[in-house]
This record gives C-alpha cells, sequence and structure tokens, in this order.
C-alpha cells in the first residue's frame, strides 16, 4: 500500500516561511517536484508533560497512516523525513477556500465533520480547534495539527460535539468492527510510531465505542473544548 509519493520522500526540502502562531516550530516549505508542505522538525517541539512518550512529529504520522488504513481521507499526506533543521514531520500542503467562514462551517451538521468527529474520538484527539479544519478547493474537509493524539488517557478535546449522543450509523460501526478485525496489521503500521499501550488503548476506545453505540460526550472531568477554540 502506497502512503506517499517518492518525490516527498526525497525531493528537496527548502523552507520559504515560519508561521509564528504556531506554538512548536511550524515551516512552510517546499520540496521539488512535489510542491509545498508544512515542516515541524522534532528538534522545535516542545516538551509537554502528559506526552512524555515519542514525538509529536511520530504522532502526525502516525494519524495520517491509520487515517489511510481506514481509507477515510481525512488527513493531508504525511511522512517523517530529514529536513535543513533535522528530522520532522512533513505535510502535504493544502489550499483551502479563503471565502468560506470555517467557524460556522465547523458549527454546522455536515457529514464529512461527523466522519471527523468519529475519526477524533478513535484516535483521541486534545486539540480539535476550528483552525484545523481545512476546506479546499473542492470542498473537501481535511483535518491537520495531530500531535497530541492517542494518548493512553482519555483526553479528547474538540469543537465538534454537534453530534455527540447520536447513535453511529450501520457504516460506522462496521468501520469500527473492521478496525478490530485488522488489529494486528494496524499494531503493525503504529508501533514505529506509537509505544504498545497508546495502541493497546486505541483499540480499546474503539470497542467502548461500539459498546456504547454512540458519539461521545463531552466529560464532565476535562475540559471538553480546546483553548483557545480557533
Amino acid at each position: 500500500m502506497k502512503v506517499s509519493s517518492d518525490e516527498m520522500k526525497i525531493g528537496e526540502l527548502k523552507v520559504t516561511h515560519r508561521l509564528v502562531d504556531a506554538s512548536n516550530a511550524t515551516l512552510l516549505g517546499e520540496i521539488e517536484g512535489y510542491g509545498k508542505v508544512i515542516y515541524k522538525p522534532v528538534a522545535g517541539e516542545r516538551p509537554l508533560w502528559d506526552f512524555s512518550e515519542g514525538t509529536l512529529a511520530d504522532r502526525e504520522v502516525a494519524t495520517y497512516l491509520f487515517n489511510v488504513h481506514l481509507g477515510m481521507n481525512l488527513v493531508p499526506e504525511t511522512i517523517l523525513r530529514d529536513g535543513p533543521f533535522g528530522v520532522g514531520m512533513v505535510q502535504r500542503w493544502i489550499e483551502i477556500d479563503e471565502n468560506l467562514d470555517f467557524i460556522e462551517f465547523g458549527q454546522s451538521e455536515d457529514p464529512q465533520l461527523r466522519q471527523l468527529a468519529l475519526f477524533d474520538a478513535m484516535i483521541n484527539n486534545t486539540d480539535r480547534k476550528f483552525g484545523h479544519l481545512l476546506v479546499d478547493m473542492q470542498g473537501r474537509l481535511l483535518g491537520c495539527d495531530h500531535g497530541v493524539t492517542f494518548h493512553k488517557d482519555d483526553k479528547l478535546r474538540t469543537v465538534l460535539w454537534q453530534f455527540s449522543g447520536l447513535h453511529l450509523t450501520e457504516s460506522e460501526r462496521a468501520l469500527l468492527r473492521k478496525t478490530i478485525d485488522d488489529r494486528d496489521e494496524i499494531t503493525g503500521i503504529l508501533k514505529t510510531h506509537l509505544v504498545e499501550v497508546e495502541i493497546e488503548a486505541l483499540f480499546h476506545r474503539i470497542s467502548r465505542l461500539l459498546e456504547q453505540d454512540c458519539l461521545p460526550i463531552p466529560s464532565e472531568e476535562w475540559p471538553a473544548v480546546p483553548w483557545p477554540p480557533v
């Protein structure tokens, strides 16, 4: 299964700008023969007390690979490779629809958002903000910024709570069941980027979603919405 192009892996990566609003080093670059990318070097990551295992870059790559295996197509092409400031996450740049009000869209009931809400529940996304919703010029939704995912403890924080408590559809249940059936294959894909306890927690969350037969409800034990939400 091919999940990234050869040009993205081996083309020369040149940094063109720095995105100053990001909390970790986030650089805009271009790969010869491929195009514009986001580059987040591991050396520029700010340590997080509750994500002591692995790197943010590995979690971003794990999210992409998991998304590819599921066939959800919700995450831009993402790899781990060397660059001008060392090894880091490199992700395809998405040209978004600048005319779209992404906050208004993010509060809608667009079925693409529901799909992303389910995906976030699976990967335990602790930081789904409105600004992480990318809608391209064809109206396709993608999500970015997945460095704080797959924690072993429940930490779901998201702005996509409009679907909370809704019963799973048959297609959603089928996706979750297939994910459990593919446990060995998925484990093989993720074990390079995550530790064993995090992978075990992933399948525990998926089993719980099936048992509860609904999309998650905000927890009263931790903040349910990331701050700031954009």
